[in-house]
């Protein structure tokens, strides 16, 4: 969220949720503003769908040499959100894609992205089969959330 920036760069380690070169853009503005270097992992839609946010992986590869162009950013890896599933085992073709975007990305760049973070409660094995380094286990261990008002 565009708008959290400012706030949100001093306080977390690394921001998992980079969806575009504009976000990009207004992190490494604002981090250059306020002297921080901020790590940060690229989000990638692998679904395809305009509802889901993050690089679709050929845009990923057209706009990576401005994203490495951006001095404050340390770009460490990519993250992704599969579509939820019944079976878990369906979150593995994305999880393969991701990481075959990311080898194809170090090895066209010349670079190294040593983070995917891939796979939540329902299928982080899978995502650590496929070389996720990080993983989203909230639901594991806080529980399912509870619907605000206006989500209802």
């Amino acid at each position: 969220q565009k708008n959290k920036v400012r706030q949100a760069l001093p306080l977390f380690e690394m921001i998992h949720s980079v969806d575009s070169l504009t976000l990009a853009q207004d992190i490494n503005r604002i981090a250059e503003e306020e002297g921080l270097f901020p790590r940060v992992l690229l989000e990638v839609n692998v679904t395809g769908e305009g509802s889901k946010f993050g690089f679709a992986p050929d845009d990923l590869h057209e706009q990576m040499e401005a994203l490495l162009a951006l001095p404050r950013l340390s770009i460490e890896g990519l993250m992704c959100i599969p579509p939820l599933t019944v079976e878990s085992e369906d979150s593995r073709k994305f999880f393969v894609e991701v990481r075959e975007l990311r080898d194809s990305l170090e090895k066209k760049f010349r670079m190294k992205l040593p983070q995917l973070s891939m796979g939540m409660t329902q299928d982080f094995p899978i995502g650590i089969e496929e070389g996720a380094t990080l993983v989203r286990v909230g639901t594991a261990i806080f529980g399912e959330r509870r619907a605000r008002k206006g989500d209802l």
